[in-house]
């Protein structure tokens, strides 16, 4: 939290790196079409957050189809991207009352808004922390599939400033949380979620939800669904969801 609260320090001068580039960024919004800031306002609002999880589901698609041995750890990291995003704004919360930093158009004039009725605490970004929680633990299940949404994240994170409803500093400090409590719980998770979802493929009525019935990995000598025994060699997949 003391790392956290130390880039907040940054925004309280109107003279710092961090409020000029607030203003370079804002200012984009002031030069573009009026249809193009609400595409932004819509895209940063709601549109990055919902890609962020049709990605997640992309490669839970992926996963299912590829089937083999790391179906099971591959869907219990899926599974916890999600709750890493949930969680990482549970733990932000008393940041946020920590530190207390206004938004930005509270303490600067000439920025254009263009969300109306931020009235809370700006300091971190609920919509940085959450994309990039996702985006992470996306990154464990799949390479592929995780530098995607890490470009969606940051893709957030610069919106949110170019809305003018954060800092830069909210940003990079929700991308910091996000991260942490991603990675650094992810262990757990993963012991945690991993023999759920094992338990859960081998059911013949829910199996379906880790592994295609049809999936090349039901010849590895796994039992499948249904208490079938699968013969032949694996498929040799290394990455978990790659």
């Amino acid at each position: 939290m003391a790392v956290l609260a130390a880039s907040a320090v940054l925004a309280e001068s109107g003279s710092n790196p961090d409020v000029e580039l607030l203003y370079d960024i804002n200012g984009l919004a002031k030069a573009a079409p009026h249809w193009f800031d609400r595409v932004m306002e819509f895209v940063g609002e709601y549109g990055l957050p919902v890609a962020m999880v049709l990605l997640i589901l992309g490669c839970w698609l992926s996963v299912r189809r590829r089937g083999g041995r790391e179906a099971a750890p591959a869907v219990a990291a899926l599974v916890w991207a999600p709750l890493a995003a949930a969680l990482a704004v549970v733990v932000n919360a008393p940041i946020r009352n920590f530190v207390e930093r206004p938004r930005p158009f509270v303490d600067h004039q000439g920025l254009d808004v263009l969300i109306a009725g931020k009235s809370d605490f700006s300091f971190c970004s609920d919509h940085a922390t959450i994309t990039m929680a996702m985006a992470v633990g996306l990154f464990v299940a799949n390479r592929r599939f995780g530098l995607a949404g890490i470009a969606i994240a940051l893709l957030e994170g610069f919106c949110r400033v170019y809305m003018g409803v954060h800092y830069p500093t909210d940003v990079v400090g929700g991308f910091a949380l996000g991260t942490a409590v991603a990675l650094l719980l992810s262990p757990l998770a993963s012991a945690l979620l991993t023999p759920l979802m094992k338990a859960i493929e081998r059911s013949p009525r829910v199996g379906w939800l880790v592994r295609a019935r049809s999936a090349p990995g039901d010849h590895d000598g796994t039992v499948l669904s249904g208490g079938r025994r699968a013969t032949g060699a694996g498929t040799g997949d290394k990455d978990l969801a790659a």
